[in-house]
Parts: C-alpha cells; structure tokens; sequence
C-alpha cells in the first residue's frame, strides 16, 4: 500500500467504504463488486476454454447502492492514469468515457429480455485495446506455465511448491492436513457435474501464498493438484474470506451463512461466465472460498494506461459494470435514474478527481505514519 497512490487506494476499500457511507444514496440496489478498480477486471479461461474478460475480483461483494461501484472505478480510473504518467484531461475524459458507456449500456441493457442479460458476454474489447492486451497476456498464463514458475522437481517425478519467502511458504504438514480435509467440504459446494472431474485429481502439495493488496494478511493457501502426471496440473486457491468492509454500513441487510459463500454466489451472479471449480470451505471456524489460481488469469497494469489506453479501456469497463448490475438489479430504474444526457459524466469526473486528490493526501499521511514508526510496514513483498 505504501508503494504509490494507487496501491493504497486498493487496500483502503475500508476507508473509502465509510466516506461512501457518509453521503446520500440512490437507494437503488445491486450486487456490488465492492472493490471496483481497473486491476480487478481481467481475463480468465471460460470452462470451454476461450478467454473471458470480466470482472474478476468479489472479496467485497454485496448488495448496495450501484453509484459506490461506479465512483470507486472512475476514481481508479484517475489514479491509474495519474501513476501512467496521463495528462488530468485525459483521465477526467475517461472517467466520462466510462460513465457514459455504464449509461448507454444500461439503455440496453433495460430492453433485453432476462434470459439474454443472464447470457449476455461482451466481445468488443477483442480489437486492439488495453483488454486486448490482457487477453495476450492472459494465453501466456496457462496452468503449465503457473507450474513451471510456482514448483519445483521432486523425488518419484513429483513437484513440490518453490520456497520463496515471504511470497510462497511451506507449510506444516498439520497445516496442510487441515487445508486437505477442507476438500471434502469444498467438493459438496460445486456442481455434481464439477465434482466428476475435480475427482479426477489428487492433491500433491500445499503451500501459504501472499496475494493482492487488500488480501495481504489473511490466510492464503494453495494446492498443486495432478491428474494425468505432472503435465496436467490444477491449482486451487483456499482464500480466507473476511466480512465485506460494507457490511457494518448496510445493517439492515442479514449477515451471510459463509463469507466464502457469500463471495462464490456474488461472482455467479455478476459474471456471465464464472470458475468452474469456483466453491468455498471452513478450516478451523473460518471461512474460505475456493476457486483455481492460475487458469489463464491476467490484468491491467497502471503503465499500460499510456495516450488513448485509459479512454479505451474505461469504455469496456463501463460496459462490464453496467452488465454487472443490469444482472443483478433493475436496469431501467438504473438506466432512468442515469439519464441520456451527460450530466452524471461531468459529475462522477468531478468526484473522481477529488476523490482521487483525498487518496494522494491519505497515502502523504500513511507514508508520514510510516517514517515516523507508528505504523510497522513489511517491505519486499
């Protein structure tokens, strides 16, 4: 979080959930992603194998307004073109590129029977756009090329996860017996039909794995799975799920069974298609959600945000959020509430700036925190 602006701002969704909180809402209700940055939309493998650009991230997902989605994802917009090196006026004419295609695909959205909403996919991101270039990046992250990047060689023509603290850590094999017992639970979350071919795969391996930003800290597992010899590799991720930072500011909302339930079902309700072997789990009273860790995932990194790629690539994202939520709410009240004219444009970019200029000064004052040793900070990772 210390490294730039932007990197705070993914951390802190607690802070900016509060100061979302804090202001007047629509009371138009979705399913949020609840933490709606340009690095939480990327490409994933579809289970018949072409790629999928979505979103892909729901740690904090819930039910709530859909304007706190849209103005955390233009503020991203700001902050990431800023670390790009982008002119204000190119981002602040993003923001309103993303606003705008959010309202038009709304319109559209609002006029599709459910059943083509529920089976709507985007392709225009498949010309040359930054998602595009996601999507190249997405081919090269396979699971042989996770495996040849996470393990090792073993005995009996085994592999075994690398040792590369802080990063990738063995684990105790008490740990570990925990972590596979957890299978068990994790297989009943999945489809029938999933469970067939999960049965197909043993586990070899388990491994604690720091990922993402705002995940830093809760336990992370992962679990070399083999089928047909060490060429044909699954990778599962056990993910702690914490309570979504919305929770305690949505009380009237009943707090779910299983976090990693609750983030499972947000993701199949938000993308169109979703992780075939996507499920959750308990281990020692906490919950995890289950899910493959490298199935040909891949994002955007704030640099690729140069000349046109900021405007381009925030008109594909205001496509997915607007999909996201016509899924998951009423898309004519949204697409009325939006409006035609570009009105909600030019006040969504004025928030993102100054949105994005309270991030800069939150990050000035979590740096001072750090320096002046009130806030213990692990460098490295």
């Amino acid at each position: 979080m210390a490294a730039t602006p932007f990197a705070f701002f993914r951390g802190a969704v607690p802070v900016m959930a509060a100061d979302l909180a804090s202001q007047p809402t629509t009371r138009l209700h979705v399913q949020m992603c609840g933490d709606a940055h340009v690095r939480n939309l990327g490409a994933f493998a579809a289970p018949d194998g072409h790629l999928v650009f979505d979103i892909n991230d729901f740690d904090e997902s819930m039910p709530g307004p859909w304007e706190w989605d849209l103005k955390r994802l233009a503020t991203s917009l700001v902050l990431a073109g800023r670390e790009a090196g982008q002119r204000p006026r190119i981002a602040e004419s993003a923001v309103k590129a993303l606003v705008r295609s959010y309202r038009e695909s709304l319109a559209c959205f609002s006029t599709m029977p459910p059943v083509e909403v529920m089976r709507h996919e985007i392709r225009r991101y498949q010309r040359a756009t930054p998602a595009q270039s996601v999507l190249q990046k997405a081919e090269r992250t396979s699971p042989l090329h996770a495996l040849l990047k996470l393990t090792v060689s073993a005995p009996r023509g085994l592999r075994r996860f690398r040792h590369r603290p802080p990063l990738l850590t063995p684990v105790s094999r008490s740990a570990a017996r925990r972590v596979l017992a957890s299978l068990a639970s994790y297989r009943s979350s999945i489809s029938h039909d999933r469970q067939f071919f999960f049965d197909a795969y043993r586990p070899v391996d388990v491994a604690f794995k720091v990922v993402g930003t705002g995940s830093v800290g809760v336990r992370d597992y992962v679990v070399l799975c083999l089928g047909e010899g060490w060429t044909d590799p699954l990778f599962l991720q056990v993910k702690e799920e914490p309570p979504s930072s919305y929770a305690p500011l949505l009380p009237k909302l009943p707090p779910p069974r299983h976090e990693g339930r609750r983030v499972a079902v947000a993701q199949h309700r938000m993308q169109t298609i979703s992780d075939p072997f996507l499920g959750w789990t308990s281990i020692e009273g906490r919950d995890f959600l289950v899910r493959q860790l490298a199935d040909h995932k891949a994002s955007v990194e704030p640099p690729e945000m140069r000349g046109g790629a900021l405007p381009a690539y925030a008109e594909v994202s205001g496509e997915l959020l607007a999909k996201a939520h016509a899924r998951t709410g009423d898309a004519a009240a949204l697409s009325g509430y939006c409006g035609r004219n570009d009105r909600l444009d030019e006040v969504i970019a004025q928030f993102a700036v100054a949105y994005a200029d309270q991030t800069e000064a939150d990050h000035a004052v979590f740096l001072k925190a750090i320096r002046a040793g009130r806030l213990r900070a692990r460098r490295g990772l």
